[in-house]
């Protein structure tokens, strides 16, 4: 079910940028939003994010001398899940948070911070780093960055129409292209929202089958929320998504543009999974 609504959602995002393009341009403009798209996928979502995102927040590379109850834990729940050995990072930060990144299973990397490593029983980070491996097997990343990219380009065309117009074509409508223009970058967001919601869901359930421990996953995703609320990280808007709980702090109207489903949501699941 997520991969279907996660596949729409993609479908849509795409169009809405055909759309704007053809808004802005005409058919040129069509044509110019979808090679931009694809580019910027190529060369931004599949190559490049996971080394951006590391060098972010400063993430170190370690080896298994170096942290041998992360490096031990990695290494079996990979193996549960039929995935070769990511890389394992750690981050220099006392806010408790972990993401996984790479844009493939050979090419993958699990983030930790100093202060989950801290904060969670070895059970608890059981649980994180299966929901990161299931992330990595279901290639969730490479879904984040390529909306991301699309959603970028959308709001790249948004002020590229700000500044020079919409279409001069003749069976255009100028209000219809005044409103695209306008819509149009509010509505990538909510659908890049949408996408990063339904895939942390399914990781949850994924994670938990592999550790086969849901209730240590619920805990540690309650901890890390009482944790993030109390330390919290100075994350860039554009990455939230990929840490398995929102760094960015809001509620109210706020929850809508949210890149996670509610922790009590979360939760919730993950309980009626242990039944």
């Amino acid at each position: 079910m997520n991969t279907l609504k996660t596949t729409l959602l993609m479908t849509l995002l795409t169009v809405l940028l055909v759309f704007l393009g053809n808004a802005i341009g005409g058919q040129n403009g069509a044509m110019m939003a979808f090679i931009l798209a694809v580019g910027m996928n190529f060369f931004s979502g599949y190559w490049y994010s996971d080394k951006i995102v590391l060098r972010t927040y400063r993430a170190q590379e370690v080896s298994e001398a170096e942290a041998p109850q992360l490096y031990t834990i990695v290494r079996r729940l990979a193996q549960r899940a039929h995935l070769p050995m990511p890389k394992v990072y750690i981050i220099p930060n006392d806010t408790p948070n972990a993401f996984a990144t790479g844009r493939d299973p050979d090419h993958a990397a699990v983030a930790v911070t100093e202060g989950m490593m801290r904060m969670l029983s070895e059970d608890e980070l059981e649980g994180v780093i299966a929901h990161e491996l299931a992330h990595i097997k279901n290639r969730d990343i490479l879904i984040g960055s390529i909306a991301a990219t699309i959603a970028g380009a959308i709001n790249m065309l948004y002020y590229f129409g700000l500044f020079f117009g919409g279409s001069d074509d003749d069976d255009g409508n100028p209000i219809a292209g005044l409103l695209m223009i306008i819509i149009a970058p509010i509505a990538a967001m909510l659908i890049q929202m949408a996408i990063s919601r339904s895939r942390e869901f399914g990781a949850d359930r994924i994670g938990a089958g592999i550790c086969g421990k849901p209730m240590s996953l619920a805990s540690a995703l309650e901890n890390l929320e009482r944790g993030v609320k109390r330390i919290p990280m100075n994350a860039t808007p554009t990455s939230a998504h990929m840490f398995i709980v929102n760094p960015l702090r809001g509620g109210g109207i706020r929850s809508l543009f949210s890149t996670h489903p509610s922790t009590q949501e979360r939760v919730r699941r993950l309980r009626e999974m242990s039944i």
